[in-house]
């Protein structure tokens, strides 16, 4: 008899909660009872009202912080410190500005022990890949902002992370680059398999890149719905924006998420 041999989900957060205190003192809820499921593989899209939590869910996949309650596991496993297989992507890029491109590429790979000839062998093969091979002695302050963005991937796909968290990467970004990067993402991912959290606001970001949305409540965030997108893929996200099916999808779950962003205003302006 042939054993079944199973999987368990990249990413697992159940019945999480987080809780910290405020600079005043105050105790404050940022994630209640929150649960969610990445599988390996997947692209998962994550939204949200303003200051619902959002990101702190990235920082307890990573290990910077520690449920209140609950349980965060990856590949099976509980969440124990840092992890090496997993890769983040910041609002903002970590690029060393004293450093040029290719250094900044290689730093990841050094920093995780691999011999100075194969990081640089490695680092050669990601700036091709992501079209800054005749940019790799450029600094920083040297490339646009889509060139950094792209740097950044390189920097980050070059540690052949297995789950990659993405925390509103694109956002600084004008409409055109930021399209020109959602297709570079998909086709690196699509290359590497990596099962992906992406943060956002933007909702068309989402619905155009996830096989799943998750909408958030205002805080304390949980989980209010969870949307399959069943769009095929490969896809080119200048196109697909324009398909009946896309603009359904985000008519869809922006009804949804609406009832969260004006109950999140309202808080504010009670608050104020």
């Amino acid at each position: 008899m042939t054993e079944l041999i199973t999987h368990d989900p990249a990413i697992e957060l159940i019945n999480v909660s987080r809780r910290f205190v405020s600079p005043t003192g105050k105790s404050l809820t940022a994630l209640r009872d929150f649960n969610m499921t990445v599988e390996r593989g997947e692209f998962v899209a994550v939204v949200g009202p303003t200051g619902c939590g959002k990101s702190t869910t990235l920082n307890l996949v990573t290990g910077l912080a520690r449920p209140s309650a609950g349980e965060v596991r990856l590949m099976g496993g509980p969440v124990s410190g840092i992890d090496p297989r997993v890769g983040f992507a910041f609002q903002t890029d970590a690029l060393f500005p004293w450093r040029n491109v290719i250094d900044n590429v290689m730093a990841g790979p050094l920093f995780r022990g691999k011999p100075r000839d194969v990081a640089e062998t490695s680092a050669k093969g990601w700036l091709a890949r992501v079209g800054l091979s005749k940019f790799m002695n450029h600094y920083p302050h040297q490339l646009s902002g889509g060139m950094r963005k792209r740097a950044a991937l390189a920097q980050t796909f070059v540690n052949e992370p297995e789950i990659l968290l993405m925390d509103e990467p694109f956002s600084a970004l004008d409409v055109q680059t930021r399209t020109v990067m959602h297709e570079e993402l998909l086709r690196l991912w699509a290359e590497r398999k990596a099962s992906v959290v992406f943060v956002t606001h933007d909702l068309e970001e989402a619905v155009a890149l996830a096989d799943k949305v998750y909408v958030l409540t205002a805080g304390p965030a949980t989980v209010k719905s969870v949307y399959k997108i069943d769009l095929p893929r490969p896809r080119v996200v200048s196109e697909i924006r324009y398909e009946q099916q896309f603009i359904d999808y985000c008519k869809t779950i922006w009804d949804d998420l609406r009832q969260e962003v004006e109950t999140s205003y309202r808080r504010a302006s009670e608050a104020a």
